[in-house]
């Protein structure tokens, strides 16, 4: 019997539906015409030890093609308006009386565990994202990566792994990934065959469907963390010392412009997120990102998210434009969550007008590149200056480059520290004051090696000591610290 919560619908409407509904039955193969025992052919081992896997892909199939059906007859019977007022309980009963009822008028018998995991999934598509809610769910995964509706791929711990999630059809995946794009009011289609978007988590999401995308839609997922990684949780991970936390506090808090440099994936975020929290509390900051991913703790933050054009081209706010904005806003410190483009040069003259102590990340794999990238987009700006004066601006914006590094074990490591010191003729002096020293492989191909100092003393060491952070010198001596 229909409830609050369905639509209501003559029975006979209703059973012409539930006839519609195609009865999913494991195929059985003829038994006139099987030859006599005496003369079939002795099963192959192999094809027995292949039985149990082969009898699963069929359940999971059969499984997923029960779904789909009954996910369509939900939408139509399910009240939804009355559903935004109803709490989970009431919805999962719901779902699983509905589906019950459905399976019953057509015969399908299902056991416990497949009728549950049956119920789990109709809810998770009619309220979150299908398949993808289960990866989502799972505090151990950090990324998920979808090739195609057969083929979702996660990262936990810094590697690449294989699910054994999947969608029924390219279909199925469209549908999901147009419920995500159209829930923060974008599309996509094959006029607009890309999307970036902001789960409701706060992950990262990127979409790429066909033609561009050959062989099926490419989903990207970042997951949001909400547990926020402080400086004491790296060191107790080894993503650096206590020497270079001491370092780095001196740094952030005596107001040094920082760059945290690294590739994708190299944790340059979540290091960001941990040298904010040297910043001193009575400090005004402002906060630009494409996607708000940032957690600064402290009480005076602002914080702005560029946001693209719509499907009329129309309405883009860069984040150029909400630097310039943030610059009539009266910052202490500008963190830009990435510099990628134009917005280079308000930055570089944000950190060289009176915002001391902004940081941002980039993407390069060392210092020494850092620099040229920051080179490379500002011709890309299509600003027109001598390339001393290029350089002689990086020079006096930029104190600190911070290298984050993901290491071929997927483990995340700080893996140099290195400071700009001004200009030697045409080129940026730096010096470096801490590295991680990789020494070689164990047999589980886990890298050894360790942190340590280079025994260069810090440009900074007097404006470290003006404002009351006084470093030992023993900090900048080249020992073995925090051997792997």
């Amino acid at each position: 019997m229909f409830s609050k919560y369905k639509k209501s619908a003559a029975p006979a409407q209703v059973a012409a539906k539930v006839a519609n509904i195609a009865e999913v039955k494991p195929a059985a193969a003829p038994v006139e015409n099987r030859p006599a025992a005496s003369m079939r052919k002795p099963t192959p081992p192999r094809a027995a030890q292949a039985a149990p896997a082969d009898k699963e892909r069929k359940r999971k199939e059969r499984l997923g093609e029960i779904k789909i059906q009954l996910h369509g007859e939900l939408l139509e019977n399910l009240n939804l308006a009355a559903l935004e007022h109803a709490s989970e309980s009431e919805l999962r009963n719901e779902i699983s009386a509905i589906a019950t009822e459905i399976l019953e008028d057509k015969g399908v018998v299902l056991n416990r565990e497949d009728r549950q995991t049956l119920n789990k999934e109709l809810y998770d598509e009619v309220t979150g994202l299908g398949p993808l809610e289960s990866l989502l769910q799972d505090e151990t995964i950090s990324d998920i990566l979808v090739n195609g509706p057969q083929q979702i791929f996660v990262e936990r711990n810094g590697k690449l792994q294989l699910s054994d999630v999947t969608f029924k059809d390219e279909k199925h995946l469209l549908r999901i990934i147009d419920k995500i794009v159209s829930a923060v009011g974008r599309r996509v289609d094959e006029s607009n065959p890309y999307v970036d978007a902001r789960l409701a988590d706060g992950s990262r999401f990127n979409a790429m469907v066909p033609p561009i995308a050959v062989d099926g839609s490419l989903v990207s997922i970042r997951k949001f963390k909400k547990d926020k990684l402080g400086i004491d949780d790296l060191v107790n991970f080894g993503a650096f010392t206590e020497e270079m936390a001491a370092y780095l506090q001196a740094a952030v808090s005596t107001r040094l412009n920082v760059i945290v440099s690294g590739g994708t994936g190299s944790g340059k975020t979540t290091t960001l997120n941990a040298l904010s929290s040297f910043i001193d509390n009575s400090e005004r900051i402002l906060t630009i990102e494409d996607t708000a991913e940032l957690q600064l703790q402290q009480t005076h933050v602002g914080r702005m998210e560029s946001r693209p054009p719509n499907v009329e081209g129309k309405g883009e706010v860069s984040p150029r434009d909400c630097l310039k904005n943030a610059l009539r806003m009266r910052p202490d410190r500008i963190i830009v969550g990435e510099t990628r483009g134009e917005e280079v040069i308000d930055m570089l003259q944000a950190m060289n007008t009176g915002h001391d102590g902004s940081m941002t990340t980039i993407h390069a794999n060392s210092a020494r590149d850092g620099v040229s990238r920051l080179e490379n987009m500002i011709a890309m700006a299509g600003i027109e200056m001598p390339l001393k004066a290029v350089r002689s601006q990086i020079s006096s914006a930029v104190n600190l480059i911070v290298q984050a590094s993901r290491l071929q074990d997927g483990s995340r490591r700080m893996t140099s520290i290195t400071e700009i010191t001004g200009m030697e003729g045409d080129v940026i002096s730096m010096q470096e004051i801490f590295r991680f020293q990789r020494v070689g492989l164990t047999p589980d191909n886990k890298i050894i090696g360790h942190f340590t100092a280079t025994g260069v003393r810090s440009h900074f060491s007097e404006r470290f000591r003006m404002w009351g952070y006084d470093l030992p010198a023993s900090i900048y001596e080249p020992t073995t610290m925090g051997a792997q």
